[in-house]
């Protein structure tokens, strides 16, 4: 079952909407390639995770202009 803004797993319910918005859009890829739901939802959760925490590191490095 694809998910949207609004229609997500209750997993998802008490995460910040930006990440909750990117594990929606990794979980329905996973579920378009065949993947079960409940591997799609705990996979999208986690690589959304991943990918802010990476964001967050690049945006840091570049405000310090790759000074730390």
């Amino acid at each position: 079952m694809p998910w949207h803004n609004g229609d997500y797993p209750p997993s998802y319910k008490n995460q910040p909407a930006g990440l909750r918005e990117k594990a929606v859009e990794i979980a329905n890829v996973l579920l378009q390639d065949g993947a079960e739901e409940g591997i799609a939802i705990a996979t999208g959760l986690k690589q959304a995770r991943e990918l802010l925490e990476n964001h967050k590191e690049k945006t840091h490095k570049t405000e310090n202009h790759g000074n730390e």
